[in-house]
């Protein structure tokens, strides 16, 4: 889709708001006015405009009357699959209309964000915006799904869906695609996660997000995530012509829709044969090549001795597709094809493991502590978890107050590592997405390598989420910027040496040579060590401050000298969750940046 857009101007009352929209959109914008366009001197210069190149643009903005614009587009429409996006506002940006191709055009999205530009109304007038419902037409390109639905057939299914009538929903993988469609079901819909449970004949209409082809009289409506990893082993010089077709067919045979194909993959062996290139291009797919050494650990369903003989491995296709795919089991072992005596190859088809449904595990970054400094992502995965594991001594309860109905929560503040494992593969092992709680960011001293190496072991799914860490709470609760313009570049987290040893290079005097603003976790107890430390490069008078329960309902913060560090520490009782923050950034208000100097130049302002 073009992103280009054309700012038509109608009179010359609306330029201010043009320059501006034109200035916000940046380089892919440009304003057309009767004294830009070429030969053009009254309102029939735009159809002549319009009708001359209406489908070089992606969008279109209209400032004027919403007459003119209707008019000068109405003899270059063809299709909603192929025009571009029309905009129309009133010259002073109060209304801002979407006039055409609302979804697959994205003019809906074009006038919401016009329409945040000029601080108007955005006016939308297609059924599913109104009604708050999905938008099937583009869900796909939104997600990155394919669909071989015929616009007649998807005119059909959007009719029935916006129409209220009672629709399964189909969910056979996970993603960010269906994680959305989870959080925001309309009460016409009901969720599945198998085929198998649903009753086709209670509804009208079937949304599937799956790789699988199934037999129902019931209207499906399929969107194929590109899921599949297909592997591939061949003779040498075996002829490419018709393969593709040929898997294809098999594939679909065995409920498998080549529209989910991601990737295709070979052996280091093959990298070079004309079938891996012309699979690649005709699935427009994702190639991965592995040496023999790669995949000496994947267990093969068909191993064949003369294959090891040849290429090091005991199946080839099988092999790499398990390896594409992350480790996964197949959906279909290797296939065997001989079209004629020049073409001879193998395929299989896994699933990528992190599209796969069943247990997983994310880490999430609670924040510093207030329960709305934790991310939007973090926020939605507490509302999904079936088990909440959060590190009680550090984390505040009420974030965990985000947890679904029927959740289990629970604190690791008396649990050994083996004990917090054995709870989260419980819960993992039954399919239930598990939920692990850090304070700050998880990455910074967040103890989840050991957790993590559990889950390698284990071959666990995890991702993680990050978080706001305490440095950047104390930055905003001092109202200081960290950095100084040439002078102070560096920030360095760090802690004292307590029980845990400190490496000789990281010893803070050796740091604190630096002169960086430096952030102290975990070191409140030791202080009287960090404070001698410190004053070994640092001047007496530089300021620190200690922040005890940063964004805590109970934050309490010091300020100070760091000759005064170790008794500011001590006389208010700070211990846990207190950070400690030396350096002249804090409460420094000198120096300038050069970013929004006037004569600053850079690309988005020469």
């Amino acid at each position: 889709m073009k992103e280009n857009v054309a700012i038509i101007l109608v009179s010359e009352a609306g330029l201010p708001l043009a320059q501006t929209i034109r200035r916000e959109l940046g380089a892919s914008s440009a304003v057309y006015t009767t004294h830009t366009l070429e030969g053009c001197e009254n309102i029939s210069s735009y159809n002549r405009f319009m009708s001359d190149r209406f489908h070089d643009f992606g969008a279109f903005v209209f400032i004027g009357a919403l007459g003119i614009c209707v008019r000068s587009i109405a003899t270059c429409l063809k299709n909603k699959y192929t025009d571009p996006a029309v905009v129309c506002t009133d010259s002073a940006g109060r209304f801002v209309v979407s006039v055409l191709s609302g979804h697959i055009g994205g003019a809906n999205d074009w006038t919401r964000r016009i329409a945040a530009i000029t601080g108007g109304e955005a006016v939308i007038t297609t059924q599913s915006d109104r009604a708050d419902l999905w938008a099937l037409d583009t869900l796909g390109r939104t997600y990155g799904w394919r669909t071989a639905a015929s616009p007649a057939e998807m005119n059909r299914m959007i009719a029935l869906f916006v129409g209220g009538r009672r629709t399964a929903l189909l969910l056979e993988i996970k993603d960010r695609g269906t994680e959305y469609l989870e959080r925001t079901l309309p009460e016409h819909v009901d969720v599945f996660y198998t085929y198998h449970d649903i009753r086709p004949q209670e509804y009208e209409l079937i949304i599937a997000v799956s790789p699988f082809i199934y037999n129902a009289e019931t209207p499906v409506l399929y969107f194929r995530p590109r899921v599949l990893h297909v592997g591939m082993g061949c003779r040498r010089n075996s002829r490419p012509d018709g393969v593709a077709a040929y898997m294809e067919k098999v594939m679909e045979e065995h409920g498998l829709s080549p529209l989910a194909i991601r990737s295709v993959s070979t052996i280091t062996l093959k990298k070079d044969e004309p079938l891996f290139a012309a699979l690649a291009e005709a699935w427009k797919a994702e190639t991965h090549i592995y040496d023999a050494v790669d995949l000496q650990d994947t267990e093969v369903p068909n191993p064949s001795q003369k294959v090891f003989e040849t290429t090091g491995v005991y199946g080839v296709s099988e092999a790499v597709s398990q390896k594409a795919a992350k480790g996964t089991t197949l959906v279909l072992e290797k296939q065997k094809g001989i079209l004629n005596a020049e073409s001879d190859f193998t395929f299989a088809v896994a699933m990528d493991a992190d599209n796969l449904r069943g247990g997983f595990i994310e880490i999430v970054g609670a924040g510093p502590g207030d329960p709305e400094l934790i991310s939007v992502r973090g926020k939605r995965m507490l509302e999904r978890a079936d088990l909440i594991l959060y590190a009680g001594s550090l984390v505040p309860r009420e974030l965990t107050l985000y947890a679904k109905p029927g959740a289990t929560v629970r604190s690791s503040a008396d649990m050994t590592l083996e004990e917090q494992f054995a709870l989260m593969k419980e819960f993992y092992d039954r399919g239930l997405f598990v939920v692990r709680l850090h304070t700050g960011d998880p990455c910074i001293y967040g103890a989840i390598q050991e957790q993590m190496a559990f889950f390698d072991r284990y071959v666990m799914r995890y991702h993680i989420t990050p978080g706001i860490s305490s440095f950047q709470a104390a930055a905003a609760a001092l109202q200081s910027q960290f950095t100084i313009p040439e002078k102070v570049q560096t920030i360095i987290l760090t802690r004292g040496q307590g029980r845990t040893p400190m490496p000789e290079k990281e010893k803070l005097h050796l740091l604190a040579q630096s002169q960086s603003t430096m952030c102290i976790y975990l070191s409140a107890a030791i202080v009287d060590e960090v404070q001698a430390e410190l004053l070994r490069a640092y001047p007496p008078e530089t300021p620190v401050a200690a922040c005890y329960k940063l964004t805590w309902k109970d934050e309490r913060i010091y300020r100070g000298q760091l000759k005064d560090l170790a008794r500011i520490v001590k006389e208010n009782h700070l211990t846990l969750t207190t950070l400690l923050v030396v350096g002249e950034a804090i409460d420094n208000r000198s120096g300038l940046s050069h970013l929004y100097s006037s004569d600053f130049k850079h690309i988005f302002r020469p």
